[in-house]
């Protein structure tokens, strides 16, 4: 069996623990998670099976959508409520402040990943050398905030939906925030409500999910058109040769032998059909 699996984390999981859980229930050989979430955190965790993890880069690659309770007037030096209380603050904010503060984050700009993070620094994970007592500071990285809504602010909580860029670590936007606003915060609750064209709607427990629950590869790139090939086309493209494509094509496409065989993934360019990933 090769496919995706849409998973509702629950929290003090971590990411591997699903992995594990899945691979031991269903007696797979080869799982592997398309972006991690926190124990904190809980939310939609895709699950790619034996050659669907071929296709990984394509979900680590897009936007993610998030649910975020931020807690204003106590920072903790992990930016969540797992860490330690480092300062706390008055608030002293309205609720149009924070929103115009909040809506400030929309666009691309550099954020600086926090220091208890899985990100490397000579091998190792930045987290280790933070519990020690050793933060070592990452160069800030490219991001952007595409959407930002449904903000809601009481008792000096504030909540709201995101839709961000690959590598936004949300804990670095609460810290931010308050900075920003001066009084300090920390992120207090995380849910994952969407990645790629997946939907947390659709996803399940852990103890809830089936088998026959798998969603096939193909099935998740149907916002792909589909280009059919003949058997001498299939071989082509099977070898990792160049093929000629009907004109105004151009981009990413689900390829075909014949009518239903799915081969994987193309990209035309150039009226020039290239393979990007096999099954």
């Amino acid at each position: 069996m090769n496919g995706f699996f849409l998973v509702n984390k629950e929290k003090n999981y971590t990411s591997n623990d699903v992995v594990q859980k899945i691979k031991k229930k269903f007696s797979f050989k080869k799982v592997g998670h398309l972006g991690t979430l926190d124990p904190i955190a809980e939310g939609l965790i895709i699950l790619a099976v034996n050659r669907a993890t071929k296709f990984s880069n394509y979900f680590l690659e897009s936007d993610k959508s998030y649910f975020v309770e931020i807690k204003l007037g106590i920072s903790t030096d992990t930016h969540d409520l797992t860490g330690q209380i480092v300062a706390k603050a008055p608030v002293k904010v309205t609720e149009k402040a924070l929103k115009n503060e909040i809506n400030n984050f929309l666009g691309a700009s550099f954020q600086k990943p926090p220091y208890f993070s899985a990100l490397k620094h000579k091998g190792r994970p930045l987290y280790e050398y933070a519990r020690k007592g050793e933060f070592i500071d990452k160069e800030p990285r490219r991001i952007e905030i595409k959407e930002i809504k449904n903000i809601t602010y009481k008792n000096e909580i504030c909540s709201f939906e995101l839709t961000c860029s690959k590598g936004t670590y949300i804990r670095s936007i609460a810290r931010d925030l308050g900075e920003n606003l001066g009084c300090g915060a920390n992120m207090i609750s995380l849910k994952r409500l969407k990645q790629h064209n997946f939907d947390l709607k659709n996803a399940r427990t852990l103890e809830n999910i089936k088998k026959n629950e798998m969603i096939k590869i193909e099935e998740a790139f149907l916002y792909l058109e589909k280009i059919l090939l003949n058997d001498r086309e299939s071989n082509l493209f099977q070898n990792g040769q160049e093929i000629i494509a009907q004109k105004n094509l151009k981009g990413f496409y689900r390829i075909y032998k014949n009518v239903n065989e799915f081969m994987g993934l193309g990209f035309v360019e150039g009226e020039i059909l290239k393979h990007k990933q096999l099954v």
